[in-house]
């Protein structure tokens, strides 16, 4: 059985959207990562769906502009990320951590 998690917080239809299309783009970027195990095509197919996703995330962001939502509430957007598993998603795209130094 899966863990409950917390409720996401109250979003606006275009904040959800951002958030989404944001995690997506974090996902390839993931797969993109030369500091990561994985094999060139994999990274090749990701690179190459990155051009669509964030054409996506410049359109969320367009709608949330022209709706007049002209600011990023940063403390509920990131409740967001963290219950959508964002920080793990995001560590996927730094460096790991040296080993033997």
């Amino acid at each position: 059985m899966l863990p409950e998690l917390p409720p996401l917080p109250a979003l606006t239809r275009a904040e959800a959207e951002l958030i989404d299309r944001y995690l997506e783009i974090v996902d390839l970027l993931g797969r993109v990562n030369p500091a990561q195990p994985g094999d060139t095509y994999r990274s090749l197919r990701a690179a190459q769906a990155l051009v669509g996703k964030a054409v996506a995330l410049r359109d969320a962001l367009t709608v949330m502009h022209r709706r007049g939502e002209t600011e990023l509430h940063a403390e509920t957007l990131a409740r967001a990320l963290r219950v959508l598993d964002g920080e793990r998603r995001t560590a996927r795209v730094t460096l790991p951590p040296r080993t033997g130094r």
